[in-house]
């Protein structure tokens, strides 16, 4: 696949065509010159080594030049290619909770877009960890596998919405499942769960997942999002249009509260902390902080490499036309040149 980086450097072309308008004027200007000064027997006896067609040629070469040179100003790139990339660092999923329950507006501008913040703000502090990312309400899915891509993860994370999974209700011990599915199974260290949700868990199994997560080595931290005292929940229309908030089955508006003891109890079980998402973003640093000092491992990962620049070779074409343009001469060389330059030592 060939592209150009500095795409916008090829309307430079365009000075390909009026520097052959340019000659061609300036040929003709000449032509007419020798014209006026003398007849055209006269003109062709005083130069009678003068050769038109090398004329022609030398600037043909320095218009090639120009051509592959404004090419290789444009950077043209061939890619890709898949390399294996090694660093230090631990494993690292993150579970985000895309229930409806996420759109209560008591974080603003709502708790899923507050969320989403966190783990943007987490990916732009790691280095050399593996992270993934599982999406989880009524039940929960691999977002994006581990992967040291973190620009791979920041596009999976920009999709994340309450229609990405039609089930309902929130299940936490489904996400913990999910995410250690995911890991490596033969290890029992290196290896982080990272839970950003209101904490309403509907199913009740969530401490057996805990405790299983427990066995298998993985340090949960849970961060909450919203308040205890809860919030109603809004609905929005296909067109984006409220709607009013969400009612139950006798017409009381759903309000959503922050579950802190089941979140606590979770993290408690693994060893890891419980925090609650603040405006300054405190937690993240907190959550960084204990991972970085983890013991880590030799993690790989496959990912495209950049398009490799191939200007290189374009410059050279360009280079050595222009050295060409130089010893080619302008006039013929007599034949007995070199004859008389002989004998003449």
């Amino acid at each position: 696949m060939l592209r150009f980086a500095n795409s916008y450097l090829l309307h430079l072309l365009w000075l390909i065509p009026l520097a052959l308008i340019f000659y061609y004027f300036a040929f003709r200007a000449k032509s007419r010159a020798l014209q006026r000064f003398g007849s055209s027997e006269l003109m062709k006896k005083l130069a009678a080594n003068a050769s038109p067609t090398r004329q022609i040629l030398k600037a043909a070469l320095i218009l090639l030049a120009l051509l592959f040179a404004l090419l290789a100003l444009a950077r043209p790139q061939i890619g890709t290619r898949i390399e294996e990339v090694k660093r230090e660092g631990i494993d690292i999923m993150i579970a985000i909770d895309v229930s409806t329950s996420m759109m209560a507006e008591d974080v603003q501008p709502s708790r899923l877009e507050k969320a989403k913040h966190e783990v943007e703000s987490l990916l732009n502090r790691l280095q050399g960890d593996r992270v993934g990312l599982i999406a989880f309400s009524g039940t929960a899915f691999v977002q994006c596998p581990l992967t040291l891509d973190y620009g791979a993860a920041k596009l999976f994370l920009d999709i994340l919405d309450p229609g990405l999974i039609p089930t309902p209700g929130t299940n936490l011990g489904q996400a913990i499942s999910r995410a250690l599915e995911a890991f490596d199974q033969q290890e029992r260290k290196h290896k982080v769960l990272v839970i950003i949700t209101d904490g309403e868990d509907h199913e009740g199994d969530v401490m057996k997942q805990a405790e299983e997560a427990e066995r298998q080595g993985v340090i949960i931290y849970t961060v909450g999002i919203g308040s205890p005292k809860g919030d109603p929940i809004p609905v929005m229309t296909d067109y984006g249009v409220s709607a009013g908030f969400k009612k139950d089955r006798e017409g009381q508006v759903v309000i959503t509260k922050l579950d802190e003891v089941t979140l606590e109890k979770i993290a408690l079980q693994t060893n890891g902390k419980y925090f609650r998402a603040t405006s300054g973003e405190e937690e993240l640093r907190k959550i960084y902080d204990d991972v970085d000092k983890l013991e880590k491992k030799e993690l790989g990962s496959m990912r495209f490499s950049q398009f490799e620049d191939r200007f290189q070779y374009l410059l050279i074409i360009a280079i050595a036309l222009l050295a060409a343009e130089i010893f080619v001469p302008e006039r013929r060389q007599r034949r007995d040149f070199w004859l008389k330059r002989l004998f003449k030592w």
